[in-house]
């Protein structure tokens, strides 16, 4: 691999940007800052150094992000905040992407890659993916409400697959689901004559949202999500 070309894939900048790393004498391989953006590396052997910190060579990243209500889940948009201004600056953020979405005002677990095969297999809806929401709602939920929730309810022109409920308190519940429908948890709860004032996603597959902190990001395996 060419070592300008590794520099980006590591998220130190541009092509423009790592060239001039390189001609300051910034960067280095196995020690020799006699170095030129062209020169071939090899990824997996070679030791290269920005400002003396050793870089290490991932293809792709996976981050889960404890997402903030007020953001929502692109990479840009041209009037509200996005997840991407959550990421502190230690995460590499090149082709890096949301898996699905959460709305703005919805916390929680949010998956990010920038491994797109992957991204494609996790909302593909035949792989049936499981996503855990703490909902709070606005008045007591109703015992009939539960079994309706479970079976599959109209939402609008669309039948839910079949869900699992937990009831947690008189006004608050786990609600997994596999489908990842506009607004699909809010929809859900309207159905049943009621409206949800608090949401926050939990689970997404395997992964866990655990002790996460509102806005705190982690790096995680690919293994840790399949």
């Amino acid at each position: 691999m060419r070592l300008d070309k590794f520099l980006v894939e590591c998220g130190l900048g541009t092509r423009k940007e790592v060239k001039k790393m390189i001609s300051y004498k910034e960067v280095s391989v196995n020690d020799s800052f006699n170095v030129k953006a062209d020169q071939n590396i090899d990824e997996n052997t070679d030791i290269v150094k920005y400002l003396e910190e050793t870089l290490t060579y991932k293809k792709y990243r996976y981050y889960i992000l404890n997402k903030e209500a007020g953001y929502i889940t692109a990479t840009e948009d041209g009037r509200d905040k996005t997840v991407m201004e959550l990421l502190p600056e230690w995460v590499i953020r090149k082709d890096l992407a949301p898996v699905g979405r959460l709305d703005k005002d919805t916390e929680g677990l949010l998956l990010l890659t920038n491994d797109g095969q992957l991204n494609h297999k996790l909302l593909s809806p035949k792989n049936h993916v499981e996503k855990v929401y703490y909902v709070e709602v606005e008045k007591d939920i109703k015992d009939e409400s539960i079994p309706l929730l479970e079976n599959g309810i109209d939402i609008g022109g669309y039948i839910t697959q079949p869900a699992k409920v937990k009831k947690l308190t008189n006004k608050s519940l786990e609600l997994t689901i596999k489908e990842g429908k506009f607004h699909q948890v809010k929809r859900m709860l309207e159905a049943v004559e009621n409206k949800v004032v608090y949401l926050k996603r939990i689970k997404f597959g395997k992964i866990e949202l655990e002790n996460l902190e509102l806005g705190e990001v982690k790096e995680i395996k690919k293994e840790e999500i399949l």
